[in-house]
């Protein structure tokens, strides 16, 4: 009852639900074309077979759109304020997902064509939702644990992802597969979020440090107020108008991040690779065909869509682990074992995998295989959600100023999207021609994963944002990027042992006001 009381009374509270429902957003869209790409009036509509490239092709130009979106938003963010930057990017989603909604209702001409333009619109809006809504809502928490506090939102995003599957379980078993409401209803459905988030966000307060950042002391101290409030605002505007003054000597542009000889490029890679390491785990493949790899294991269709379902409702609940260890144990401890556990699950599915399909010929019970498969793929999923589905994200607040927070979201949304567009658009054709050895593949990307991240992403965990720069400032004098040969290797984990470190570095500022 206090916390439903508090989403109405309490600024913070109401943050924290709005950004994680425009995550949830984000996770909807991925549930949601799963069954979508087999429902055969969609197929017949868009003028396209099941195994046609162009199946592939739909969904991945989402992620274009994402790409670009995220730049868009970033700089309207910085330019604009945060508030206004998602109001367009959930209006563009909104209308987005219309156009998709109407394509080929009632016309057959020209269905394919505002089907994409529908996907590339929708994916400005959303990749605009995730690169600027991480930033808003660490720079409303900057006290709470920021890894729990992301990691809990991004839960959300795994509740849209049952949501959005369900829904389309639902509709496709209760109408069939040949029924065109069966794929646009679940489309249409997707616009209970941007609808709600648009009539709940004139709630919500602008991010003080940025109008201390155009200069706009008034209005942050109002917005202060409305958070924390009149007791504390005061000396909350002075702690901030001191770490404005120092964060100002950090201030970078793109320029600085994306050329090698720029002062902040060490940190865009560790940015850059995070995301291409995610979607080198296959979990975007697992997201949007999650039915096609329970087929691989040997279940015919309608079970592997409720197997589908059932380990999207293990993931939900895996996910609770990964911010209950996020401060315990850092974000790099389990970004490592969560690469590595997967690669070894994807290793034994290639096995399994392949004795699915000969198992006639060997005189193997289908269901001896494909039970302990599924199992695995449960696994593997919830080692995913727990090591490498909020941590990407949450990675690049922490290692820029929030002077340049925003763009460094935005590269992070700008490789998450070209990455998945990749990863989106070779699986369907990974699966035509390599069957089970395509789990082989992503044993194989797994593995890198790990053996990267071991190698060259700095645990930035219970230190603020000065304390993270050691790192990089640092590694550029020991003219060393291995973790383990910068000072010693004490980025390897969290810090420990001095007052102040460890989860108690969870809850200071980014950038305190005293440069601690």
């Amino acid at each position: 009852m206090d916390f439903i009381k508090n989403v109405f009374t309490d600024k913070k509270t109401e943050v924290v639900v709005f950004s994680s429902t425009a995550i949830a957003l984000y996770g909807y869209d991925q549930g949601m074309m799963s069954l979508i790409n087999t429902n055969k009036d969609y197929l017949s509509t868009m003028g396209i077979g099941e195994e046609d490239p162009l199946v592939g092709i739909i969904v991945s130009v989402y992620y274009l759109g994402c790409a670009v979106g995220a730049v868009l938003a970033s700089y309207l963010g910085d330019m604009r304020g945060r508030k206004p930057s998602i109001f367009a990017c959930l209006a563009v989603t909104s209308l987005g997902n219309l156009l998709m909604f109407i394509a080929g209702l009632g016309f057959e001409r020209g269905a394919m064509t505002l089907m994409f333009l529908g996907r590339i619109v929708m994916g400005l809006g959303v990749g605009g939702i995730d690169a600027v809504i991480p930033v808003y809502s660490s720079e409303l928490n900057e006290e709470g644990g920021r890894g729990k506090a992301l990691a809990q939102e991004f839960q959300s995003n795994i509740f849209g992802l049952n949501m959005a599957f369900a829904i389309n379980l639902g509709v496709t078993h209760g109408l069939g597969k040949a029924n065109q409401w069966a794929w646009r209803i679940p489309i249409v459905a997707m616009q209970v979020y941007p609808v709600l988030l648009l009539s709940f966000i004139y709630r919500l307060p602008e991010s003080p440090r940025w109008f201390i950042f155009h200069d706009r002391d008034e209005d942050a101290h109002e917005a202060l107020v409305d958070i924390v409030g009149k007791d504390e605002a005061d000396e909350k505007l002075d702690e901030l108008k001191k770490a404005h003054e120092e964060e100002t000597s950090h201030a970078i542009g793109y320029s600085d991040m994306i050329y090698p000889s720029g002062k902040q490029f060490h940190e865009t890679m560790v940015t850059v690779m995070g995301q291409v390491n995610q979607a080198l785990t296959g979990y975007g493949a697992v997201s949007v065909y999650g039915p096609q790899i329970f087929q691989l294991l040997g279940f015919d269709v309608d079970t592997s869509e409720y197997l589908t379902q059932a380990n999207y409702v293990s993931y939900f609940f895996l996910m609770t682990f990964a911010w209950l260890l996020i401060e315990e144990v850092g974000r790099r401890f389990l970004m490592v074992t969560g690469a590595f556990g997967i690669s070894v699950c994807f290793a034994i599915l290639t096995v399994l995998g392949g004795l699915a399909m000969n198992c006639e010929r060997l005189g193997i019970p289908n269901l001896a295989v494909s039970i302990p498969g599924s199992i695995v793929l449960f696994v593997a999923t919830g080692l995913f959600g727990i090591g490498w589905l909020a941590q990407v994200w949450l990675i690049p607040t922490e290692i820029y100023p929030s002077t340049s927070r925003a763009q460094g979201s935005a590269i992070s949304v700008i490789i998450w999207g070209l990455a998945n567009f990749a990863v989106t658009l070779l699986t369907p054709i990974g699966f035509n021609n390599l069957n089970y050895w395509l789990f082989l593949v992503f044993a194989v990307t797994n593995l890198f994963a790990g053996c990267w991240t071991w190698a060259y992403s700095p645990e930035t965990g219970g230190r603020s944002f000065e304390d993270n720069q050691t790192f990089f400032s640092d590694s550029k004098e020991q003219n060393t990027w291995l973790v383990s040969r910068v000072n010693n290797g004490e980025f390897r984990h969290l810090p420990r042992g001095k007052e102040g470190d460890g989860v108690d570095g969870e809850r200071q500022p980014l950038l305190a006001a005293d440069g601690a």
